[in-house]
């Protein structure tokens, strides 16, 4: 019988392990929680294909249009708060590196306060529209323009809540793993309702503000 080595045996087992490895809780949990985000990413991509419809000016029902109801520029101030926001969340996890629990703190408490001011600018906006009588019921492009505007701002207000709820654990209980990949969880979902900003500004912000209906 021959006793030279078999390098295919080798390889095969250099390639498959049989033995059972224990699995990373955290990377687990982030890979789950991205599986949910990419769901979330379909609702959007549903509105926006809905606000590439209406945003002609052409589904107004004689009400308002599009460049009447839409302000670019208060939308550009509140882009500079949800950005300013989560670059104050990149600083909590700069600071979650270094295992600093008031750096963490303070970054948190920064970036929950802007996302509240983004509310309030929010908050303002509709109640003009309110007032002005620019409501969903008018027109198939306003109920368009409420639900996607709205529908992220309850993604930001969720995101809020999520937040002022890290704040407390990671006061209370450090940097336990539990703490860890909420953290790590809040900074996808935060940073998604940054890149879903971006696309409502430029969609329904700045395209819709210079759409003219055609008679």
């Amino acid at each position: 019988m021959s006793t030279h080595h078999n390098p295919a045996v080798q390889n095969d087992d250099a390639m498959w392990q049989y033995e059972d490895h224990p699995h990373d809780v955290i990377g687990t949990r982030t890979l789950g929680f991205w599986l949910y985000m990419m769901s979330d990413l379909m609702i959007f991509a549903a509105l926006f294909a809905t606000c590439g419809i209406y945003a002609d000016g052409m589904h107004s029902a004689g009400s308002f249009q599009p460049g009447q109801v839409i302000d670019p520029n208060l939308a550009l101030w509140s882009s500079g708060l949800i950005f300013a926001s989560v670059l104050a969340y990149g600083y909590a996890m700069v600071a979650l590196k270094k295992a600093s629990r008031s750096g963490v703190l303070l970054g948190l408490g920064i970036a929950f306060l802007l996302g509240l001011a983004f509310l309030g600018m929010e908050w303002h906006e509709f109640s003009g529209l309110a007032h002005m009588g620019a409501i969903p019921q008018k027109s198939g492009f306003l109920s368009d323009f409420w639900v996607i505007v709205l529908t992220h701002g309850v993604h930001v207000m969720f995101g809020l809540l999520w937040m002022l709820t890290m704040l407390v654990q990671v006061a209370r209980e450090g940097f336990t793993e539990n703490v860890v990949y909420r953290l790590l969880n809040l900074k996808i979902f935060w940073l998604f309702q940054a890149v879903i900003w971006v696309c409502v500004f430029t969609l329904v912000y700045l395209m819709g503000s210079t759409s003219i209906a055609t008679l």
